[in-house]
């Protein structure tokens, strides 16, 4: 039972205690929603929050199940429970609420603890019922889930050392954590996953978190005080010196939304505050469960929190059970439904609770492809060893210091008001056309530079030195400060692993030399050479005017650059026009390609790296290198990476994989690795370093 019914229920308000029901159940591989109200009128619930208040769980859950269950409704949901069934898949509860102001009160309500009013049973410890209270976002990005072994871990503990001075209206001093021992929680919950852990690279601040958030992570655990100042969920940090720093939660929504990517899971773990044994608990009243809708609403696609004051004991298995069912299958409102099951025995066991805008429910993917290590490893280091590969470099190779080519092309579509299709606010080359007619032709170039700039700045702050961050500095040593920044993280860094590579010939897509770059700290002497694509065009001198002998080596390695140069804006391929002219350029003149690339292309395995199949860089790179003569002599396999739906426009696996095996299936052998860039060049650089 892998498929879903889908449930959504909308509830509107009418009045103080009435609610209006709109529900919609959709069967799996259907498009159509089946009404559940016969006569579209809907249906009418009757809840009192501030009734409900003083219950204890099981009354709460008993008046809250016959508000909402105990008229028509119920005869509607136990339909879609029994059609679900018969249909042999489970069924996917989405509970929308009115974003009016005045319906805000229904996001206090404890749903979880909902019961059956016929047979008195709690409904949402069913792992064959998945419930999550479903938010809408202003936030227009896209929300996919991430390959499986690609999920990084941010864990952030904040224990002030003044935590005693604090006192929230109506609570005692706040007690000090026992950081140690809340790391090691966190990390029994997250298992294997890759974690990071603040204190520990920095301290807990709130500028090292929004800092180290935007180095990219699917999943942020953070433990932290919080207390409601004027009715604003407040974060208790520190500062520098460990002393407490209060944080407005509207100010982390705020921040957090400002990211290119956001965190694909927020959980909001409670701080152990009082008691001791199986009696610690927390006692902030479930104040940071207020950030939920808040958080989602700013674009982050799912977060747990405890909606009330929840034992230590019950925190702890709840979360431990949550992440193995996450990491299992990487659907997060199924994890949350094995959670509550594992607690189901507490008295506090509806504490936790969901906030997604994630209507599949899935975090993360596997990619349907072939499982563990890609079979072709042998047979690519042969080939690098036998200098008879030619990397060919695409955008997604420095998206870890420059962010995607869709999130560039999204942040320009929202700024100059793009008009066209939403699905369309992803592709640059679109973006791009419509900023050259309505701004100017060179306006695109010059905005593509001024957006790396920014974007480089912006990543790496104080690490960019401070010459370099004002004025206007060659675009090219920005970029090189950015890259020996990201380089002396310490991660595996794909331009050093490609520089260490035995290849003659790299052929790029990329506008920078940080290839360039990396092969010169690499001990080598490369040459850059442009495509000359326009005729219009001043070109640089070209290595074959200034040395006409000159013939590509390991030493010696010439990089092609196909798409142009920053440094050199007019040779930029960026607008469809662009892509047009080039298309009709290197068509009608092969020797427009210098004769030891087409040999490259021809007569070497080609490890396509960094590329979304689906977009107009590959697409008019590969038609090219297909349509040389000589292809069909080429007897090595090439590689083509990543194939990844969180990169591509289909979140179906299987069909992706169908799609692309049969668009390759003609012409040279092209085999697909199934994951992503970075999962590549890491096993990249573990294969040939292991050789």
């Amino acid at each position: 039972m892998d498929e879903y019914a889908d449930l959504e229920i909308q509830l509107y308000r009418k009045d103080d205690v009435t609610y209006g029901i709109w529900p919609a159940l959709t069967l799996p591989r259907s498009d159509a929603d089946a009404r559940l109200d016969g006569d579209g009128a809907g249906f009418v619930a009757h809840i009192d929050p501030d009734a409900l208040r003083d219950l204890d769980p099981t009354e709460y859950g008993r008046a809250l199940g016959k508000g909402l269950l105990g008229g028509g409704f119920g005869a509607a949901f136990r339909q879609a429970v029994q059609t679900a069934s018969s249909n042999g898949v489970r069924l996917r509860v989405r509970l929308v609420v009115d974003p009016a102001p005045e319906a805000a009160a229904l996001h206090g309500v404890r749903w979880e603890t909902l019961r059956d009013p016929d047979d008195d049973r709690t409904l949402l410890t069913d792992e064959n019922v998945l419930f999550s209270r479903f938010l809408g976002s202003r936030d227009w990005r896209p929300v996919r889930p991430r390959s499986r072994g690609d999920l990084r871990a941010l864990v952030v503990v904040a224990s002030p050392t003044d935590v005693g001075e604090y006192a929230p209206q109506g609570r005692g001093a706040l007690a000090p954590l026992d950081v140690e021992e809340e790391v090691e929680r966190a990390r029994t919950a997250l298992g294997g996953m890759a974690v990071t852990v603040l204190p520990g690279e920095a301290t807990p601040t709130a500028a090292h978190v929004v800092a180290e958030l935007r180095r990219g992570y699917d999943i942020v655990y953070l433990v932290c005080h919080g207390y409601l100042q004027h009715h604003e969920p407040v974060l208790l940090l520190v500062d520098d010196d460990g002393a407490g720093a209060p944080m407005l939660g509207s100010d982390l929504v705020q921040q957090l939304g400002e990211l290119s990517r956001t965190p694909g899971l927020v959980f909001l773990a409670s701080c152990r505050s009082a008691g001791e044994g199986e009696d610690a608990r927390s006692d902030d009243a479930g104040v940071l469960a207020a950030l939920g809708p808040r958080l989602a609403a700013a674009g982050v696609p799912a977060v747990v929190a405890m909606q009330g004051d929840v034992t230590m004991a019950t925190a702890g298995t709840f979360a431990s059970a949550f992440f193995r069912s996450l990491d299992s299958d990487g659907l997060v409102d199924r994890a949350c439904a094995v959670g509550r099951a594992a607690v189901r025995d507490r008295y506090d066991w509806w504490v936790p609770t969901l906030f997604m805008r994630l209507r599949s429910g899935r975090m993360w993917y596997d990619s349907g492809g072939p499982q563990g290590l890609f079979e072709k490893w042998p047979s690519v280091v042969r080939d690098i060893e036998d200098e008879k590969c030619t990397p060919i470099i695409g955008p997604g190779i420095s998206d870890l210091l420059l962010g995607s080519r869709q999130e560039v092309a999204r942040a320009w579509a929202n700024r100059y008001r793009f008009p066209m299709a939403p699905h369309n606010r992803e592709s640059l080359p679109q973006v791009a056309q419509y900023l050259a007619i309505n701004q100017s032709r060179s306006f695109p170039r010059s905005e593509l530079e001024q957006h790396v700039r920014r974007t480089v700045i912006e990543r790496f702050g104080d690490e960019i030195p401070e010459p370099l961050r004002t004025g206007r500095p060659p675009i090219e040593d920005v970029l090189a400060a950015g890259w020996h920044a990201l380089r002396d993280r310490g991660a595996i860094e794909p331009y050093s692993v490609l520089a260490d590579l035995t290849a003659p010939v790299y052929i790029t897509t990329q506008p920078t030399r940080l290839l360039a770059n990396a092969l010169a700290a690499a001990g080598k002497q490369p040459e850059v050479e442009l495509c000359r694509w326009n005729d219009d065009i001043e070109w640089p001198e070209s290595v074959y005017e200034r040395e006409p002998g000159y013939r590509p080596s390991v030493q010696r390695p010439l990089v092609y650059h196909l798409l142009g140069l920053l440094e050199v804006p007019e040779s930029l391929v960026l607008t469809e026009d662009d892509y047009f002219d080039y298309l009709i350029g290197v068509t009608q003149n092969r020797e427009l390609v210098p004769r030891h690339v087409r040999g490259a292309l021809t007569r070497t395995a080609l490890m396509f790296v960094g590329f979304r199949l689906d977009e107009w860089d590959f697409r008019v790179l590969y038609r090219s290198v297909m349509n040389y003569e000589g292809k069909s002599a080429n007897d090595h396999t090439h590689v083509a990476v990543q194939v990844d739906p969180e990169e591509g426009s289909t979140s179906d696996p299987a069909r992706a994989r169908a799609y692309l095996e049969g668009y390759f299936r003609d012409g040279a052998r092209v085999s697909l690795y199934w994951g992503s860039t970075e999962r590549f060049v890491k096993e990249l650089h573990d294969q040939w370093g292991s050789r």
